[in-house]
């Protein structure tokens, strides 16, 4: 008798451990799927903020025919300069890749596209 008492409680102890991690296994994916679902809540719901006092600047490009005398560093003055890009070299390099150029010497009649940013989109031909 002693033997089936002995034995019930070893059977009951085995049931009871199994519901204990049952339920520590439901509460660590449910632990899980709420931080989860608070993680996406909080990321989907920022938004990029931007002051009302700050204009945006659209980037356009510009075809221009090179005249005699001019050179790369003239046009980062005339459209690099407008606070976009970090220097004049960075203008530069843009207007390089985007001509296919492989050094800083232009030609007179040669045309090139040139990056500029404008506050507002312009309606009209931007030449």
């Amino acid at each position: 008798m002693d033997f089936q008492v002995s034995e019930r409680r070893i059977i009951n102890n085995k049931i009871r451990r199994r519901r204990q991690l049952r339920r520590n296994i439901c509460m660590y994916l449910m632990t899980m799927l709420l931080a989860i679902s608070l993680s996406l809540v909080f990321f989907s719901f920022r938004a990029k903020a931007q002051s009302s006092d700050e204009t945006l600047v659209y980037k356009y490009y510009k075809s221009i025919v090179v005249r005699n005398g001019d050179t790369l560093w003239d046009y980062a003055g005339m459209y690099g300069g407008d606070g976009q890009y970090s220097s004049s070299r960075d203008y530069i390099k843009e207007v390089m890749q985007l001509n296919s150029l492989h050094d800083h010497k232009i030609v007179a009649g040669q045309y090139l596209i040139l990056p500029y940013y404008s506050p507002a989109p312009l309606m009209e031909d931007a030449t």
